[in-house]
């Protein structure tokens, strides 16, 4: 005979829980997921903590289920702030109380990135109101970028796959023609000509690394090439799902596209950045 997976006393012959026992669980991990939810978005957190170990103790949750109902309902109160677009001082300040509030690390939040997403929001706040974050200070002299004096880093992409576009030359409307024999193991081919020579453009992927955006450039660095590009150079940004592109002034200059993995959050970035 079994034990109930819940509250631990026997379920019966062939059995792991009562039914009674899961409904109560189900209903406790609704209500904390609800109301995380709610509290991230308003504000009211008196004796949240409290009350979500009441709600523990009464429906069987352990401490890691805890956790991770809470995580859930917190990622779905980041979702509701950045429903208008913007995450608002206020939003982040309830998001980062709730955090103090339960004991939660930014790493227990951020199994799905969403700590990293409301970095991110709070970042583009910072730029959309005309101001310069810097970011990663910090980390600036250990970065293999040459920057200038007066440039300030604000964010830092990593594994970036730097794609251009190259043009080759092909031949198209080729025809194989006929042979004719004018003498003993010799043949001249009519019509064998290559066609029309024609210039074909295609992307490829370049080289992969760093990506550094500070308030005056667009740095890349990879095993096989390296540079920075001016944001006053910049004419037009390209926004991806996955990244963003770019066209530089100048007569000759090609598209530049990057792969970072976040193209909201990129394109919003640079194209806010170049206007400062």
């Amino acid at each position: 005979m079994g034990n109930c997976i819940y509250c631990g006393k026997p379920a019966g012959f062939l059995r792991k829980k009562h039914k009674e026992c899961e409904n109560k669980f189900n209903e406790g991990k609704k209500e904390i997921i609800n109301t995380i939810h709610l509290k991230a978005i308003d504000g009211h957190i008196d004796d949240l903590n409290n009350y979500v170990e009441m709600l523990c103790k009464n429906n069987f949750i352990n401490n890691e289920q805890k956790n991770n109902f809470i995580r859930i309902g917190w990622e779905d109160a980041v979702e509701t702030a950045f429903d208008d677009g913007i995450l608002t001082e206020k939003e982040e300040e309830n998001l980062s109380n709730i955090l103090e509030t339960l004991s939660l690390t930014q790493d227990d939040v951020d199994k799905n990135g969403y700590y990293t997403k409301l970095v991110k929001g709070s970042v583009l706040r910072e730029v959309l109101n005309g101001n310069i974050p810097n970011s990663i200070a910090n980390d600036k002299n250990s970065l293999p970028f040459n920057f200038q004096k007066s440039e300030q880093v604000i964010w830092l992409f990593s594994n970036v796959d730097y794609y251009e576009q190259k043009t080759k030359r092909q031949y198209t409307g080729g025809s194989q023609g006929v042979s004719v024999r004018i003498a003993k193991g010799l043949y001249y081919r009519v019509g064998a000509f290559k066609g029309e020579s024609i210039n074909v453009t295609e992307t490829v992927h370049s080289d992969t690394g760093l990506m550094a955006i500070t308030n005056k450039h667009i740095y890349f660095s990879g095993s096989q090439k390296s540079f920075r590009v001016n944001f006053n150079k910049i004419v037009s940004f390209q926004p991806y799902e996955d990244g963003i592109g770019l066209q530089k002034d100048g007569v000759t200059a090609k598209p530049q596209i990057f792969k970072t993995g976040d193209g909201w959050f990129t394109y919003n970035l640079v194209s806010n950045i170049s206007q400062l």
